[in-house]
């Protein structure tokens, strides 16, 4: 497996592809982190809402941290200073690991004062808790404000993004803010694959309609995380090492529509997700 890998502002590589960990079971989740890791992939993606943390920590017990760049998120309902501080260590003690590679804010929370919540991001990268900090879910809005009052740099904003859901003006501030982009449920949670430009790319290359979105997307100079309950399609997502004509990238770049999966305007503000009462 041979992608781009991003350079953080603390010196680190951030692999090109990483591994989602969103919605499986315990042995889902071991399964395929273990199969990731052994085909190739650096880079495993998690959040304390996942839920899932002790298990992925049991997994990466039989590998090197050095080798596994770790990503996890903290809620939106944790927030305030003191919570996000709490639940980074609660992070560390599932995970077993005494650093993240990188820490994100999982959901902006209009409740909680962000210059709060970066001062506790700032506190956890100068104790050595974190080697970078970053953001979820934030618009160019968002992020335009995280950069301007934040003491440390804003590393990371992962969002939906997908054939299609594109975000153009999100993802050109992005470049411009030197803010890495990754694609959470870069496959639309399967959406895609019943595209039929995806489809016909798909047997015109002979691979997975999941390896030509993530070639795409690889393509576009973003770091796609797909996730998978099943071993044989987390090792097949990995084999990228193959071009995709510039002409049939412009066919998969005019896919796009708009349509989110889960980003979408409204939330229920009370689910575990978000946690933010009245």
């Amino acid at each position: 497996m041979t992608v781009p890998t991003k350079t953080l502002p603390s010196g680190a590589e951030l692999p090109g592809l990483g591994l989602g960990t969103y919605d499986l079971d315990d042995d889902q989740t071991a399964e395929s982190v273990r199969a990731a890791l052994d085909a190739g992939y650096a880079h495993v993606d998690t959040a304390e809402g996942y839920r899932n943390e002790e298990v992925i920590g049991e997994a990466l017990a039989a590998y090197d941290h050095d080798d596994v760049f770790l990503t996890s998120k903290v809620l939106a309902k944790n927030l305030n200073y003191e919570s996000v501080i709490e639940s980074c260590e609660a992070s560390l003690d599932r995970l077993g690991t005494d650093y993240l590679d990188l820490y994100l804010i999982h959901w902006p929370n209009p409740a909680i004062s962000l210059r709060e919540t970066l001062r506790a991001m700032a506190e956890l990268r100068e104790r050595g808790l974190v080697r970078d900090v970053g953001v979820s879910n934030f618009s160019a809005y968002q992020l335009s404000c995280a950069h301007h009052i934040s003491d440390v740099p804003i590393a990371v904003n992962q969002i939906e993004f997908h054939p299609w859901l594109q975000r153009p003006d999100l993802v050109d501030y992005c470049r411009e803010s030197d803010t890495v982009i990754e694609a959470a449920a870069p496959l639309a949670r399967t959406g895609v694959f019943g595209d039929e430009v995806v489809a016909e790319l798909a047997e015109a290359y002979d691979r997975s309609p999941a390896q030509v979105v993530l070639r795409w997307a690889v393509d576009r100079d973003v770091v796609p995380l797909p996730r998978s309950s099943t071993p044989a399609h987390v090792r097949a997502n990995a084999d990228l090492d193959w071009e995709l004509d510039a002409a049939d990238r412009r066919r998969l770049d005019e896919r796009d529509r708009g349509e989110p999966v889960y980003d979408t305007p409204a939330r229920d503000w009370t689910s575990d997700v978000y946690g933010i009462e009245r």
